[in-house]
């Protein structure tokens, strides 16, 4: 009971941290005030930001998956290859969640994709951390 009960509490916090920093990361881009009017449906812009955050949370699963293997060394390899995917993934995803923030000419609900690609920032930054990581202990296992 107590294990399962830290593990939701650990979710939340990681929940309330992850939406912190993406609130950070619009008032950063001065793009946190909602729009004027209000787009609805998908536009380009929120699919190319939707599809960035996606290969970001990609990359943080990749990047912790591979760092608990270089950490343990179970099964065959160190984690290496994972790694690197983590940090490809991570690297597309930070460039293109600052670039569509960088471009976009409007806040909330503006069509331009703002919180997914805040979002894509965010998680990019995080799965190369841990894609960094884990390559790092990789080195040093061998």
């Amino acid at each position: 009971m107590k294990r399962t009960f830290a593990l939701v509490l650990a979710v939340v916090a990681a929940a309330a941290l992850f939406g912190g920093l993406v609130y950070v990361v619009l008032a950063a881009a001065h793009v946190s005030e909602p729009a004027a009017t209000t787009v609805q449906g998908a536009t380009p812009r929120r699919l190319w930001a939707t599809t960035v955050a996606v290969l970001g949370l990609a990359g943080v699963v990749i990047g912790g998956l591979s760092l608990r293997r270089s950490i343990i060394r179970i099964g065959p390899g160190n984690g290496r290859k994972g790694a690197i995917l983590a940090l490809v993934l991570g690297l597309i995803a930070a460039v293109n969640g600052g670039l569509n923030l960088a471009v976009a000419s409007g806040g909330l609900g503006s069509g331009n994709g703002v919180v997914g690609g805040a979002a894509a920032l965010v998680l990019g930054v995080i799965a190369t951390v841990l894609g960094g990581l884990a390559l790092a202990r990789s080195r040093s296992a061998d």
